[in-house]
């Protein structure tokens, strides 16, 4: 780590590869002989249309997503995309939803707003610590589609085979593993992401959605940005979008590109989690909170025997160097997010701190 850096566990916004954020100061004042930031650039420039394109372009190869599919980059995170997925896709009004944990909650509320939720499966009875079964789903025959969050943040869980939808549209949450893994697009029907956990800054969510679902015949009630044919229909450049964030995502995408793809990211992350899980398995004091085989490999939330020694811990990990093991305020406990940025010598310290606070206090 350098500049004096810290291991930066949260869970958003996370951490970004110190490369990307090297180029990004380097063109901060002067971005490629334009005379100004990207944050100053009109969203209408040619030097912006150009960074949006590439950005899509980038994407697009990253994820091998097909032809058939648009690439939105819409402002608002995670927050709107609850809303935006009920007010275009309820044709009928009913959407399917899976329930694991405080973000696919928080979907199932949003939706209940714009017409009928059935909650066809849920792992509501063990405090959301495993994936429910999803390989014979009651899903009625009027429903419009099947919603997941693939992989819980504050719960960290994460689906490793999918849902049974019995033909029905597939909607994905991927917030918190999008890119860190080699993902089929055509699977899915919808898939977004806010991208302040494993992509770029805060602000701004990415949509790769199938063109068949995009929709001109929306309830009057809709206002016009959150239509996903608004973006669609004008290149995400309806109105000034998050250029900043655009901008930064790109240079992500181009550094995941130029490091082996999401195949080498994948393995890597695989590598990472095994270190902190291996650790967790064999340790006295902590506990991991998920069941073995639905583990996130992007969120640990792990705890101790009591709230008390949960925070006497986040105490000794500040002092250590360490930011952000605090678990999510619903839930307790610590946690520690390890997305794509974080190198492997940040998991590998922060084991090393939690065995000897182990040993310590045993």
């Amino acid at each position: 780590m350098k500049y004096g850096r810290t291991y930066n566990f949260s869970a958003g916004p996370a951490m970004m590869p110190e490369p990307v954020l090297e180029e990004i100061a380097a063109e901060m004042m002067n971005y490629r002989g334009s005379g100004m930031c990207v944050m100053e650039m009109s969203h209408r420039s040619k030097v912006f249309q150009q960074i949006r394109d590439e950005a899509e372009a980038d994407l697009r190869k990253l994820m091998g997503i097909p032809d058939n599919y648009k690439v939105l980059f819409i402002q608002g995170g995670g927050t709107v995309q609850f809303a935006m997925v009920a007010m275009n896709l309820m044709k009928n009004g009913l959407g399917c939803y899976v329930e694991t944990g405080a973000w696919s909650k928080k979907a199932i509320a949003e939706a209940k707003k714009y017409g009928e939720v059935k909650i066809v499966a849920s792992s509501a009875d063990k405090n959301f610590s495993y994936i429910p079964d999803c390989s014979n789903l009651d899903i009625p025959e009027n429903a419009d589609y099947v919603y997941i969050c693939e992989n819980e943040t504050i719960n960290g869980t994460t689906y490793f085979q999918l849902p049974d939808t019995k033909g029905k549209v597939l909607v994905s949450d991927q917030s918190s593993m999008f890119l860190s893994r080699p993902c089929d697009v055509s699977k899915y029907g919808l898939i977004w992401g806010g991208v302040q956990k494993n992509v770029g800054p805060a602000g701004m969510a990415i949509v790769i959605i199938r063109e068949d679902l995009i929709r001109d015949d929306l309830p009057k009630f809709v206002p016009t940005y959150m239509s996903y044919k608004t973006h669609a229909d004008n290149d995400s450049l309806y109105n000034t979008p998050n250029c900043w964030a655009i901008y930064c995502c790109g240079k992500v995408f181009k550094y995941l590109l130029d490091n082996g793809g999401l195949e080498a990211m994948h393995q890597r992350n695989v590598e990472k989690a095994g270190i902190l899980y291996d650790f967790l398995d064999q340790s006295k004091l902590f506990t991991g909170a998920v069941r073995k085989e639905d583990r996130s490999l992007m969120n640990v939330p792990f705890v101790t025997p009591s709230k008390e020694q949960d925070a006497d811990v986040v105490a000794a990990s500040k002092e250590a160097g360490f930011d952000n093991l605090k678990g999510h305020k619903s839930v307790g406990g610590l946690r520690a997010s390890i997305y794509n940025a974080m190198p492997k010598e940040g998991v590998e310290a922060l084991v090393e701190f939690l065995k000897k606070y182990e040993a310590e206090h045993a």
